[in-house]
């Protein structure tokens, strides 16, 4: 197929719901973190509702895949047509019980047997009814009255309901307003906004490639893309597909906003019940000749592809890779619970200070001390962040995690690596340093610290003399990315503001013109001559990243400190109007 000429190992924009390309956009953070919350405390009824193509299946599937199978049954209902006695005969199926009756009340009475028998082994019961606003009132009464299976103190089965919108209008209804009144967590999944179809949209492109980026899609594209889509995901996945079969018929490895342009008059030939049907592109002429092009030339190498695959397939069927266990959330937090705050605070600090070469901090008896401060003992500096691992990967800088851990507060955990689905932290979580992206999910919502250096110091000048001056570096690493052509002049304060604004709008950041934090990380990077640790290669970095003074290209020695700091040699900047 064409995306295997690009090196993709398999289609980076399928259409169906794959767990194993889940993006965990803000707004999926927050309802993953819900439906963890809901289930681990047992609250009974949840209800997940969101837009056609926003995720949510994928969401519960990843879910249910990443529930330790020691502590969790689970079971996942998704023909919304049933009876009332079809739904009872499903869900006992669903969780190996007896089903082939068709009297409800042994069917119950075998249901809560299995419930009861589970409670007592410690075991959490959940049952997920994926599009739900289908089920008829009849069959959502029954399912309440499932709910009513419980113990003094517990309630014996989580009912996740999950659907389209309609299904906050049918729970609204009078005849279930005693379903609606016990649904206790609820959580509608917003579309995606245009930072998160970026990140996204590089998300399966690396996947997909074993974490390359062999083509890229421009910013104009993105925009297209997103303002068509709304940020759904599923149209989202629809117009970078046929984008990019329009990217291979014109050998190009960056889709333009004209082949965006293409794609979504193309999808808006299509019916909306049949738009995913590879067979009707309708892309033109040329482009059908392609197909059949495409076609052949599979054909003819179909024989010589075997015959160089089958012998790699025996040998790894001879030595099977042994999977490690799947992370249990339960576990996970309470080995980060073993250690109190501050201890915790030294050594997941102590881990990012080892990755910029510089040395440890100690603790003080009797003097607790923030993550701020110590940083800033080391040269460091802290930005609070909120942002999936994506963002975190296009920031390229090693961060803290926090972790929340119930009744032991926060905890910090630290991201040296990720390389495809693969993360690397430190110290290890479970025994294990390297984690799925789902598993890190089970734990991290969202929040981190990232650990940077100011390598001129610009966010520390105070006096007059100082600040003129750090305007002026500041203009130097403009000019170097690109984004400014005026004079290195501290009196240009108007244009250099104008000129950061367009770096961060180029780098999706919060545009404000201001020099700091991410902004100011991301163009210390951008502009080359400066040489800090990131976390594509496991936060092993170059050598004298930590020092700033030593080893930092063909730049003068003193770059750290700001004197000397005019003059900047090329760097790797990155091409603007790109995010991949």
């Amino acid at each position: 197929m064409y995306w295997e000429n690009f090196g993709f190992k398999e289609p980076p924009f399928a259409l169906t719901p794959n767990p194993a390309f889940l993006f965990l956009s803000s707004p999926h953070q927050e309802a993953f973190a819900h439906l963890l919350f809901a289930i681990e405390n047992r609250a009974g009824f949840i209800e997940l509702s969101g837009e056609v193509g926003t995720g949510k299946t994928t969401i519960v599937r990843t879910l249910l895949n990443q529930l330790d199978p020691e502590i969790y049954r689970t079971a996942l209902i998704f023909n919304p047509t049933l009876s009332p006695l079809g739904l009872l005969k499903e869900v006992n199926g669903e969780f190996g019980l007896a089903c082939a009756g068709t009297e409800m009340r042994d069917l119950h009475q075998a249901l809560n047997a299995f419930l009861l028998e589970e409670n007592r082994a410690g075991r959490t019961v959940v049952l997920v009814i994926d599009e739900a606003q289908n089920l008829s009132v009849e069959v959502l009464e029954h399912i309440r009255l499932i709910s009513n299976l419980e113990t003094d103190s517990a309630k014996l089965i989580q009912i996740v309901l999950v659907g389209q919108p309609e299904l906050k209008s049918l729970l609204a209804r009078a005849e279930l307003r005693q379903l609606d009144q016990r649904i206790t967590v609820r959580y509608h999944l917003k579309p995606m906004n245009l930072a998160d179809t970026c990140d996204y949209i590089r998300h399966r492109i690396r996947f997909a490639a074993g974490g390359r980026e062999p083509l890229s899609f421009s910013l104009g594209a993105v925009n297209k893309i997103f303002k068509y889509s709304g940020g759904l995901p599923r149209l989202i996945n629809g117009l970078c597909d046929r984008a990019l079969l329009l990217a291979y018929t014109r050998d190009c490895r960056e889709v333009s906003p004209a082949m965006a342009a293409l794609a979504i008059a193309d999808l808006r030939k299509d019916s909306p019940r049949d738009w995913r049907r590879f067979g009707q592109l309708a892309l033109g002429a040329s482009l059908a000749l392609v197909v059949v092009a495409l076609c052949a030339a599979a054909y003819l190498n179909f024989s010589g592809r075997v015959a160089l695959t089958e012998p790699g397939r025996q040998e790894a069927q001879a030595a099977p890779r042994q999977s490690p266990p799947p992370l249990s959330r339960q576990l996970a937090l309470k080995g980060l619970a073993e250690l109190s705050e501050q201890d915790n605070l030294y050594s997941a600090l102590n881990v990012i200070l080892a990755v910029w070469r510089v040395p440890a901090v100690a603790p003080v008896a009797g003097q607790p001390a923030s993550l701020r401060t110590l940083a800033r003992q080391r040269g460091l500096m802290t930005t609070p962040l909120s942002a999936n691992l994506d963002a975190l990967a296009r920031l390229d800088a090693p961060a803290l995690l926090h972790i929340v851990v119930p009744e032991a507060g926060v905890r910090l955990v630290a991201l040296v690596g990720l390389n495809g689905d693969e993360v690397t932290v430190a110290p290890a979580i479970q025994g294990r340093s390297k984690l799925t992206r789902g598993e890190l999910a089970l734990i991290w919502s969202g929040s981190s610290t990232l650990v940077w250096k100011d390598f001129h110091a610009l966010s520390s000048r105070r006096r007059p003399s100082e600040k003129a001056e750090g305007i002026r570096l500041l203009q130097g690493l403009l000019r170097q990315v690109g984004c400014y052509s005026g004079a290195i002049n501290a009196s240009q304060t108007r244009k250099t503001e104008a000129a950061v604004a367009d770096f961060q709008a180029r780098e999706h950041v919060a545009v404000d013109g201001q020099a700091t934090g991410e902004t100011l990380l991301l163009l210390y990077r951008r502009a080359g001559g400066f040489f800090p640790p990131g976390i594509g290669r496991e936060g092993s970095g170059d050598k004298g990243a930590g020092s700033g003074d030593k080893g930092t290209g063909s730049g003068d020695k003193g770059a750290s400190r700001g004197d000397k700091g005019a003059q900047f040699p090329v760097g790797r900047g990155a091409k603007a109007g790109r995010i991949g």
